[in-house]
């Protein structure tokens, strides 16, 4: 009877929804709000990547209804006032759907004006904590996740010191708040912080926060910066001679990056990831066989898909097999209950229950560590799902 009352409404919620006119031939658009220029151009430049491929799969598969799937690109330069402005245009025309923003700051500026009623904005940073029946999503593994991962990756490793270095943005304070809630408690109490450090990614030095990193002689140095910003604290360590293993974020583990640092790049670089990062971190099964498309799709297209490919992908996917069900009147509200009632839905990083209270369908069984590997220049998985170092 739930199920049958969930269908329901629905199919009510489209039948209610506006009257808008498509021709036979009419495209169904979605605006995209990415961070194409300014810091967050590496990152947001993978995800327009896979809105495209997902955009081509889309159209060679009937498009939504029968009309194809367009995708528009919007730019708000890393910039929450520029973000805030382009998503009240899309409120305006009354749109269901949009994807974006990509980042913490964005994606927070935008929330109180999608919350209510809409559209459902996929927001690419996994840091923010939407809740069930808002309509904003987040995509990616959350910042508790990718701790949680790291903590017990670094407790396996015997690397118990740990030197912690965030930067002072939405990005850095959320993930800050993430490390401080779960040292507290009594699981990982063999841990310890040795010196705590912060950084405005608009600085240009690092030289005094790696002064005192380097004399807390740590295990293990945690960087909770993201873009540009990254290069500034790799030039730094460099600069220092910290010679220790360094946890990065996710967010960082793009090839362009690799290939701008590889002369800064560390001995050892880690990112807490997602199960489809490297190809050799997933075994058999539905997982693995819907890896094996996205693989395929980014092969034939000559691209090596990393972060802002990888963790996006699902999420992006699944709120397009919304409209490609609902048709081209779904209302945002329809769209959102769509998406809210998916289980055991199988992406290439996790098996989904978009039940969840948080509005992301997954946790830290889609968590891996990653190390790069300049030898083969790829990401290479170091632990099972859920940090568990690989011996």
């Amino acid at each position: 009877m739930h199920k049958l009352f969930t269908i329901f409404a629905v199919l009510m919620l489209v039948a209610s929804s506006p009257d808008r006119t498509f021709a036979a031939a009419d495209p169904y658009e979605i605006s995209a709000v990415l961070s194409l220029t300014g810091p967050g151009a590496f990152t947001s430049k993978a995800i327009a990547q896979s809105l495209t491929l997902i955009e081509q799969r889309v159209n060679k598969t009937g498009g939504i209804q029968g009309h194809p799937l367009k995708i528009t690109y919007l730019d708000d330069g890393t910039v929450p006032q520029t973000a805030v402005a382009l998503v009240n245009q899309q409120v305006a025309k009354g749109v269901a759907l949009i994807f974006g923003p990509a980042f913490a700051a964005t994606c927070l500026a935008t929330m109180p004006i999608v919350a209510a009623n809409g559209p459902v904005s996929i927001c690419y940073s996994p840091v923010v904590h939407p809740h069930r029946g808002d309509f904003m999503f987040s995509s990616g593994i959350n910042a508790d996740d990718q701790v949680r991962a790291y903590l017990k990756y670094f407790e396996d490793r015997g690397w118990m010191r740990l030197a912690i270095l965030t930067s002072t943005d939405a990005t850095g304070q959320l993930l800050e708040r993430a490390y401080d809630g779960l040292l507290a408690q009594p699981e990982y109490r063999t841990l310890q912080v040795v010196t705590r450090e912060h950084f405005n990614p608009s600085e240009v030095s690092v030289a005094a926060q790696l002064a005192h990193v380097h004399a807390a002689n740590p295990d293990v140095f945690v960087v909770g910066v993201t873009g540009a910003a990254f290069g500034t604290v790799l030039r730094g360590i460099s600069d220092a001679g910290l010679n220790v293993p360094v946890a990065s974020s996710f967010g960082n583990a793009t090839y362009a990056q690799m290939e701008q640092y590889k002369a800064l790049l560390p001995k050892t670089v880690l990112f807490s990831g997602m199960r489809a990062m490297s190809r050799q971190g997933t075994g058999p099964g539905p997982i693995r066989d819907e890896q094996k498309i996205y693989f395929g799709l980014f092969d034939a297209a000559g691209i090596r898909p990393d972060a802002g490919n990888v963790s996006i992908w699902d999420l992006s996917v699944a709120a397009v097999d919304a409209l490609k069900h609902l048709g081209i009147h779904a209302t945002a509200g329809a769209v959102r209950a769509y998406i809210e009632n998916l289980h055991g839905w199988v992406g290439i990083n996790d098996v989904y229950d978009f039940r969840d209270p948080e509005h992301r369908g997954t946790g830290t069984s889609a968590v891996v560590v990653d190390r790069w590997d300049p030898a083969t220049n790829s990401f290479v998985a170091v632990s099972r799902p859920g940090g568990a170092a690989v011996r």
